[in-house]
């Protein structure tokens, strides 16, 4: 078979089977950025709080997730997750082995992974804020809610941008990890057709050229986001 014909549409083809990979990567590292984000301002609370335990609970987390690899996070989380969700199986009368999604458990192994990165880039912009405007709310009596969403979230979302860009690029390339579980994700996929075609430069080539398509899209997204909310907040100060 010629090339076109391996990477067309039709019966015989890899086309559609990589793009429908492809978008399968891209609800991976998604879904794993939200469940992070979550993560992420939850350990940066722990972090800023003025209880010792929390903070020591949220460097404790960081340390962890950001020296661990990540291949050891997936495994663990899911091969140990069916060896738990099996055992508790068992204690209600189920027999066998009871697996676990490998998306639903790939997506959290990478959020948990990708939460220590975004706490600490949380913390940072959260740290970037002028104390001097929230001491200033504080003075005129603001409400902490009013403070919270008219000063502090917009300026951390305003200096997190950037670090979130990186941090999506990087749950972007670990959700390549996944395919272990055996998920169809664009790094399996490529390794399937290479392996039933016997194509593997072929595949390898088409598969990092997706993920470098992704990339460049990604990052004219974040960088059209972050243009515009640096124009809102000059916007702003100059109409006050």
């Amino acid at each position: 078979m010629s090339i076109l014909e391996l990477l067309g549409f039709g019966d015989d083809g890899w086309g559609g089977v990589l793009l429908l990979a492809a978008s399968m990567t891209i609800a991976v590292t998604l879904t794993a950025l939200a469940i992070g984000a979550l993560i992420g301002t939850l350990i940066t609370a722990a972090k800023l709080s003025g209880v010792r335990i929390f903070r020591i609970a949220g460097d404790i987390y960081t340390t962890v997730f950001r020296g661990v690899p990540e291949l050891l996070v997936i495994y663990l989380f899911y091969f140990g997750g069916s060896t738990f969700v099996t055992s508790v199986g068992h204690w209600f009368g189920a027999t066998g082995f009871i697996g676990v999604p490998p998306f639903l458990i790939g997506s959290l192994a990478v959020g948990m992974i990708s939460g220590a990165y975004q706490a600490e880039v949380y913390r940072a912009a959260v740290l970037a804020v002028s104390r001097g405007e929230l001491e200033a709310a504080r003075a005129v009596g603001m409400p902490a809610s009013l403070m919270m969403r008219r000063i502090l979230i917009p300026q951390v979302i305003r200096f997190a941008l950037p670090g979130i860009g990186n941090v999506w690029q990087l749950s972007l390339k670990d959700s390549a990890l996944i395919s272990v579980t055996g998920l169809a994700e664009l790094l399996r996929t490529s390794q399937v057709a290479a392996g039933s075609t016997h194509q593997y430069f072929l595949f390898f080539i088409v598969g990092g050229t997706l993920y470098m398509v992704m990339t460049m899209i990604s990052n004219r997204v974040f960088n059209h986001a972050e243009a515009r909310v640096g124009r809102t907040f000059r916007t702003n100060f100059a109409r006050n």
